[in-house]
């Protein structure tokens, strides 16, 4: 009787801290780190793994209060986010690497891209930001103090954005659960207070978003052209403020086309 071929082994998640890698690629090429919205966990991107090139390591990373960070408390301030975020990267940063986050995960991007960028540093090759005003167009997604509203008021505001499963906003304990994330993280976003007229990051950035998002319209994501030396365009997918969840395979195939042009063009300003 022959022997059954065995099938090609499979690869164990690896998770470190703030980060799950989802598909552990000892010798990446590009490292590409995704942030997740505000009330979210690094669950967003299950499965974007497969959709991009076999020599990428994807780096899904985590809030605390929430995924493999349940344990710790929240940071509802946007510099101590950043602060955790950047001692929790540090290791992984040994190689080029790519920034994409959407909502709350895009002003993270932005923060530790601008602190990665300073001289010494090994600065990201390029920074994808997804449903986010930029700071000189009234930064931010969703209206001020958010974090305030009764319950009744956020979980109607819930639903009219999407995302967030009737079971959480519907079962009276489910929302007991998740209520203080979903308040830390919206006073995180609404407090931010990044400086508009910050020098430009040296940094390759696009912007993403939905067309009918009721939340950031377009003008404030074509803002971000005025935050970087080298702008790539914006790029608008039908859907609201959670677009990505449809198009899924259309950004990411739009985030390798980006990085990949960034790419070519320093090794040929090299060569």
């Amino acid at each position: 009787m022959s022997a059954i071929p065995a099938g090609p082994a499979r690869v164990r998640p690896l998770v470190r801290g703030a980060v799950t890698c989802p598909r552990p690629r000892p010798d990446a090429t590009l490292r590409l780190f995704l942030f997740h919205h505000a009330g979210g966990s690094h669950l967003l991107y299950r499965g974007w793994e497969q959709l991009f090139p076999g020599d990428w390591e994807l780096c899904l990373v985590d809030a605390p209060g929430r995924g493999r960070l349940s344990d710790r408390p929240a940071l509802a301030g946007a510099d101590e986010l950043t602060d955790f975020l950047e001692r929790e990267l540090a290791p992984w940063l040994d190689r080029p690497y790519a920034f994409f986050g959407h909502s709350m995960g895009a002003l993270v991007a932005y923060e530790l891209a601008g602190r990665l960028a300073r001289p010494g540093r090994r600065a990201p090759l390029w920074l994808g930001l997804s449903s986010c005003g930029a700071p000189s167009a009234g930064h931010g997604a969703g209206p001020a103090a958010r974090h305030h509203l009764s319950d009744a008021e956020l979980r109607d505001w819930l639903r009219a954005v999407g995302a967030t499963p009737p079971a959480v906003l519907d079962n009276e304990m489910l929302w007991k659960v998740f209520a203080p994330t979903f308040r830390n993280d919206f006073a995180l976003v609404d407090t931010w207070r990044p400086d508009p007229d910050a020098d430009p990051l040296p940094v390759a950035l696009s912007s993403f978003g939905g067309s009918t998002d009721l939340l950031v319209d377009r003008p404030r994501l074509a803002a971000w052209e005025r935050h970087t030396r080298d702008y790539r365009g914006l790029h608008v997918y039908h859907g609201g403020h959670f677009y990505l969840v449809d198009h899924r395979h259309l950004v990411s195939r739009q985030i390798v086309a980006a990085v990949t042009a960034v790419r070519r063009a320093a090794v040929a300003s090299i060569a």
